[in-house]
């Protein structure tokens, strides 16, 4: 498999043809590291990272052409393995307090003396880690001798640690959650390199956490998303399909309501996931880095995904929990805490990410009037800051007007463009926008700065921007693909969840807002009647979860370009029964009219023919194939239970020589 990745260029797919690279674009990369997660998570992984944040996106965006020159292509063809150390013991989410250091000092280097860092640093958790041979490495540089400049304490740097240069350690590999991908910990003592290993070289020094959140901002946005948008799908077409061929009762268990809710939460979250992965690579394939958006992505995708995979496992049951080569769930269950956890952990994301930084990014007069506070001419200052201001006042006065009349109508003559069937969820997505700019806009004004110390505040602002961006990517899938009527329950069922959501939060954030006075005032305005939406409609949840119960072209739309491999594994199995059952619905149907359960009888009395009972008796013995599970003997399972078992014989034997003496 190593061979193969280097060989095809996996690691280059981002880096540019005249590097060696593969020159994808962001959608393109985004489909593979997909269609590779529909099979296998650590080859997912193992893919991914070196096309998201590492070596090859800082050199390409930052690098110096020497270093692209050296460093790209051997990147590419996987001469070099590359790995990016951030993570350490002291600094997880923040990563700023970290205690890795770079001295700026005189050192020999290949036989020369020259001006470099002495570097010292514990990193953990770093993929590719135990088999990298070229470390990107983020520390704080300091000059204590000022041999570059008059500042002693540089800042975050970023450079490029060949793994074989003397000092460096390379530990042994951590089990992330049971995944084999490879991932561990490195240190270096006292390793010394020339400041022409600083990615981007001696101007960059001090510029690593601005070049980190650049090239995070496009990494994010694809990896985990394009990973979580493919177990969305997977856990759609494979739970959908358990479903149908599943029976309880003499009735196939997706028919009864208590599990069409938890497959229509599926198959809406498959539509969704893929519709805003698609619109985020649009948004990259642009050359845009939209950092806030990458953390709504990352944040969602991966929590969206979680819930996904439990209700696939509920409705799985026993299957599911059995562990063995016809378990095709139980191992994307366990690695979902991984993605909830990597390139900045969900919590801290909703906490302080999407709203903190959005709030100040999104507002056409918040930066400007915090720039203009900078100034240090006193007077021109004033006249940056009054004239920003002023345009404040009257955006908050045009908003207030604006998010009052659209409330109060229900966003009936909310501006939409003409979709169809969507039109009315285009209005609503008006009526929320006005309301959000509004609210945020007061809440910044009443708490300032400290609205990022009001987490819980800020995460239901997060929200709302979230659900905003994540139900327009779904519109625009909707609209993309045609208006195809078979898809629009998935896409009620989007908007409904969404709306919801928007509108719980929208209360609670009112409900909380420290200014009481404020507070009214924003509840007559924007949600005088409180939190009416209730979610998806029973008929709605139905007509979803059905998507994915038959097989049809909306259940292809909904779970496309997943791996499908005929090697008798769980999946095929699964796949072969699915269509085995469903083409045999009618036989079925004949018989139970007939109040016959026995094929022989039903033959004998011409209800089914004989090619039918058949065509039937195979469709029973592919669902035997699903539904069995694997069971193991106990010395397959442990070495220790062997060992034992040999002890006890060699005593057995032991007691028999004995006897016999």
């Amino acid at each position: 498999m190593w061979d193969f990745i280097k060989r095809e260029k996996f690691f280059g797919m981002i880096i540019p043809k005249e590097f060696g690279g593969l020159g994808f674009s962001p959608f393109a990369h985004s489909e593979v590291v997909r269609k590779i997660s529909s099979r296998s998570l650590v080859a997912a992984v193992t893919v991914m990272v070196p096309n998201s944040l590492g070596p090859g996106e800082l050199l390409m965006r930052f690098g110096t052409e020497e270093q692209q020159q050296r460093w790209l292509p051997r990147l590419a063809d996987g001469r070099d393995i590359p790995c990016f150390g951030l993570t350490s013991p002291e600094a997880g989410s923040d990563a700023a307090s970290m205690i890795d250091t770079g001295i700026i000092c005189k050192g020999t280097f290949e036989g020369r003396e020259v001006i470099g860092l002495r570097l010292n640093w514990h990193k953990r958790y770093i993929t590719l880690g135990p088999v990298a041979t070229l470390l990107g490495l983020a520390f704080k540089a300091y000059d204590p001798e000022h041999l570059v400049g008059s500042q002693e304490d540089l800042g975050i740097t970023v450079a490029l640690i060949p793994t074989h240069l003397a000092g460096v350690s390379i530990g042994h590999r951590h089990l992330p959650a049971m995944q084999v991908f490879q991932n561990g910990p490195n240190w270096g003592r006292d390793v010394f390199i020339p400041l022409d290993y600083i990615i981007g070289g001696q101007q960059r020094l001090g510029q690593g956490w601005k070049m980190l959140m650049t090239a995070l901002a496009a990494g994010r946005g694809i990896s985990l998303p394009s990973l979580s948008a493919a177990g969305a799908a997977y856990a759609a077409r494979t739970t959908g399909a358990y479903a149908r061929i599943r029976e309880q009762f003499n009735v196939p268990i997706g028919k009864f309501e208590g599990i069409e809710e938890p497959l229509a939460r599926i198959a809406g979250t498959a539509y969704l996931l893929d519709a805003a992965r698609r619109l985020t690579c649009a948004a990259l394939n642009q050359g845009n880095h939209p950092a806030v958006i990458s953390g709504i992505m990352k944040l969602h995708a991966t929590e969206r995904m979680r819930v996904a995979i439990d209700d696939a496992m509920d409705i799985h049951g026993g299957k599911a929990v059995i562990d063995g080569p016809q378990n095709y769930l139980g191992n994307l269950y366990r690695a979902v805490p991984v993605a909830i956890t990597v390139e900045g952990a969900n919590i801290l994301t909703r906490n302080l990410i999407v709203f903190g930084q959005g709030a100040i990014r999104a507002h056409p007069y918040l930066l400007e009037e915090m720039n203009a506070l900078g100034i240090p001419d006193k007077e021109k200052a004033l006249d940056a800051f009054d004239t920003a201001f002023w345009k404040h006042v009257g955006h908050s006065a045009a908003n207030l007007l604006r998010a009052w009349g659209r409330s109060w109508t229900g966003g009936l003559f909310a501006p939409a463009p003409s979709a169809g069937q969507a039109t009315r969820y285009y209005r609503q997505l008006s009526r929320y926008s006005s309301a959000f700019a509004l609210c945020a806009d007061m809440a910044l004004l009443t708490l300032g700065g400290a609205l990022k110390r009001k987490e819980m505040l800020s995460a239901r602002f997060g929200d709302i921007l979230s659900e905003l961006y994540l139900l327009s990517a779904a519109l625009k899938r909707w609209e993309d693909e045609g208006r195809q009527s078979a898809d629009l329950p998935a896409l009620q069922w989007c908007v409904a969840s969404g709306f919801r959501t928007i509108e719980n939060r929208f209360a609670e954030v009112l409900a909380n807002l420290p200014n009481r006075f404020v507070a009214i005032i924003l509840k007559f305005v924007v949600q005088p009647l409180g939190a009416r939406v209730v979610g998806p409609s029973d008929m709605v949840v139905h007509r979803c979860a059905q998507m994915i119960l038959e097989p049809s072209a909306a259940r292809n739309r909904l779970t496309p370009n997943l791996s499908q491999i005929s090697d008798d594994g769980g999946v095929d199995r699964l796949e072969k029964a699915f269509l085995l059952v469903a083409a045999a619905e009618d036989i079925v149907r004949r018989m139970r009219s007939a109040q016959l359960r026995d094929r022989d009888a039903a033959v004998k009395q011409g209800v089914i023919t004989r090619a039918e009972a058949e065509q039937l008796a195979a469709a029973h013995a592919a669902v035997a194939r699903v539904i069995e599970v694997d069971d193991f003997a106990p010395e397959a399972l442990s070495p220790i239970y062997k060992k034992s078992a040999d002890v006890h014989q060699f005593f057995q034997e032991l007691g028999s020589t004995r006897a016999a003496g």
